[in-house]
């Protein structure tokens, strides 16, 4: 990975982009993908949307969701504490003792989720934590000092977590689900830029927001540009940890390639397509089948517009929706290497019907 992209990276990882809450990481994305697009535009809930060729009729989609997981202040009590309710999927059993940023419109206030000392409370109660038993510690001691920091119901908390590199060849951080994907199409943007290989269709690199809380931002851009082609890139479950039953999850393997899906969402003749531009390039992949849905973008693409040519290339995930989200440095590369070769492949007005 070159200097610049390997910075952009973690200064974009680093920064908190919440459901709802997504404008400066947009504004990052943003500033990074503009050299390589021929023009861009957002839409009203801030999905913002890169574009080679915006003239043209035939439309691909390319597509990545910019939001993270985060939690709502719900409640300050008496004595200055802030209770919470989930912003997306958050996992409550990791909060206690998690360190926080609370954003206000005076700045970041900084913040511990509460719990008391393994010294006195009932073990035998720990696996039963419900969201009401956290507490957020702001540092004060009323809800008037808390209000004074600029803190409210409705302040949206982030967990501090930053990124960081394993042995060389592991990216951990916070909100590895889904900035990865963002920085994964930007990185196909920048390489059609830098080795002069302009399509001959409209290309639309799209960082969608709150897709934890509904698809939303895919549902809503997809109706905007109404694509005939849509490839989306999410995050998907490693699972080699023994809690994963793999005759179910399926075996994924972190540095093992991106995941390529069959789900009904997925248009079969589309992911082959993927798979045999990934043999051709000799980049590898792992399959996955999807019993019902990928819970991704995928779905509010393919069933947008009286439907839509969809496919989804996954990154392999460890310990999703926690604060240490690992991805393999290899897996990152092919995947650029996966959405830039299937762009280069694919050819304007391309038909990808099953009955023609």
């Amino acid at each position: 990975m070159r200097k610049e992209s390997y910075e952009f990276f973690e200064r974009y990882l680093n920064n908190a982009s919440p459901v709802g809450f997504e404008m400066s990481g947009q504004r990052l994305w943003l500033d990074y993908i503009e050299p390589y697009v021929d023009d861009y535009f957002s839409d009203t809930y801030g999905t913002v949307v890169g574009v080679i060729n915006p003239d043209a009729d035939y439309k691909v989609a390319v597509e990545a969701h910019a939001d993270e997981i985060s939690w709502f202040v719900s409640y300050i009590t008496s004595d200055g504490l802030l209770n919470v309710v989930r912003n997306g999927f958050t996992d409550h059993q990791i909060a206690p003792a998690k360190r926080v940023n609370i954003h206000t419109k005076k700045g970041i206030v900084k913040g511990v989720f509460a719990w008391p000392s393994i010294q006195i409370r009932n073990r035998k109660t720990d696996q039963g934590l419900q969201v009401s038993d956290l507490a957020v510690d702001c540092g004060c001691d009323s809800a008037k000092e808390v209000e004074k920091l600029g803190i409210h119901v409705g302040s949206v908390i982030t967990y501090e977590d930053s990124f960081m590199v394993m042995n060389g060849k592991y990216y951990t951080g916070r909100g590895m689900d889904n900035r990865a994907g963002g920085f994964i199409i930007a990185e196909a943007a920048r390489m059609l830029k830098e080795k002069k290989k302009k399509p001959k269709f409209g290309v639309y690199f799209i960082n969608s927001v709150q897709e934890e809380t509904g698809l939303s931002g895919a549902k809503m851009i997809a109706q905007n540009i109404k694509p005939d082609v849509a490839i989306v890139t999410d995050v998907i479950h490693d699972t080699q940890h023994p809690n994963y039953t793999k005759a179910l999850t399926g075996d994924i393997r972190c540095g093992k390639g991106p995941v390529l899906s069959y789900a009904p969402a997925v248009h079969r003749n589309l992911l082959q397509m993927l798979i045999e531009t990934a043999k051709k390039n000799k980049i590898p992949y792992q399959l996955k089948a999807s019993s019902e849905e990928t819970y991704t973008d995928t779905e509010a693409f393919a069933y947008s517009n009286r439907g839509v040519a969809s496919a989804l290339i996954s990154l392999p995930l460890k310990y999703m929706h926690t604060t240490a989200e690992i991805a393999h440095k290899s897996d990152i590369e092919n995947s650029i290497r996966l959405f830039y070769e299937f762009i280069c492949t694919l050819k304007s007005g391309t038909d990808f019907k099953y009955l023609k």
